[in-house]
């Protein structure tokens, strides 16, 4: 796996959404950007940790 990732940030309305490119089903919202991206982190540790874990 890579070390660094794209994230891909869109806002839509009141709310922010992303995913992360290279990992299929990493994705969140938030209703900040900042919240967005921490979620994002989140969800692609726990990615990385069922899948290689």
């Amino acid at each position: 796996m890579p070390s660094t990732y794209t994230a891909v940030v869109q806002q839509h309305d009141e709310w922010w959404i992303g995913w992360i490119e290279e990992v299929p089903g990493v994705n969140s919202q938030g209703r900040t950007r900042e919240e967005l991206l921490g979620n994002l982190r989140e969800a692609l540790d726990e990615a990385l940790e069922m899948n290689c874990g």
